[in-house]
């Protein structure tokens, strides 16, 4: 089976499902979650206004309270990918 390619965002993955977008590699000890909570109109658009982030750890033997590292909450979408990015950066350097 062929491997699928993703959409990157400086060069991680970034996968969307509905309002919600993950951000790193499922194979790799940490992945960032990005949930949008509320939208706005622009224009003819309409764009991402409160996005939560959260930092997971991976590891399929925590419970779902111990996987979730960090979390905050941030105005806009290129906001929140940029402390996403932040965020996975550092967790996966000091693991």
């Amino acid at each position: 089976m062929a491997e699928k390619e993703f959409s990157t965002y400086k060069g991680k993955p970034l996968v969307r499902c509905g309002d919600e977008l993950y951000y790193g590699s499922m194979d790799q000890r940490f992945v960032i979650r990005m949930q949008i909570k509320s939208k706005k109109q622009v224009g003819d658009l309409e764009v991402a206004d409160k996005v939560a982030i959260q930092l997971l750890c991976t590891d399929p033997d925590l419970s779902p309270r111990k996987q979730l590292v960090k979390s905050s909450e941030k105005n806009g979408l290129y906001l929140a990918l940029d402390i996403a990015d932040v965020w996975l950066e550092r967790a996966l350097k000091n693991q």
